[in-house]
Order: structure tokens, then sequence, then C-alpha cells
């Protein structure tokens, strides 16, 4: 594997440009989906046992 140091300034700014497309484009949107689809599931699942909010009836 070449370090970035070592690269010329073409082979460096592509290399720069994919990661920041594998970031910006899937790893982002992929984390964001698993974070907010993880919280909701927990609170489904903690609503399953403590009751609905509000207050009791």
């Amino acid at each position: 594997m070449t370090d970035i140091q070592t690269m010329d300034s073409g082979t460096r700014r592509k290399t720069e440009l994919r990661c920041f497309i594998l970031l910006a484009v899937v790893l982002a949107p992929v984390l964001a989906v698993a974070l907010v689809g993880g919280l909701g599931f927990s609170i489904w699942i903690y609503q399953m046992f403590a009751g609905p909010p509000g207050p009791p009836m």
C-alpha cells in the first residue's frame, strides 16, 4: 500500500475524492438511518413493557 505523502498530486486528489464520496454518500446516510431506526426500535421495545406515554388511566 502506498503512503499518502508519497503520492503525486493527481493520485492524492483522486484518493481524497473517493474517500469523501464514500463518507458523504454512503456512510453518513447509512449511519443516520441506523441511529434513527435503533432509537425508534428501543422506544418501541420500552413501550411494550412500560406502556404508552401519557397519564395513567
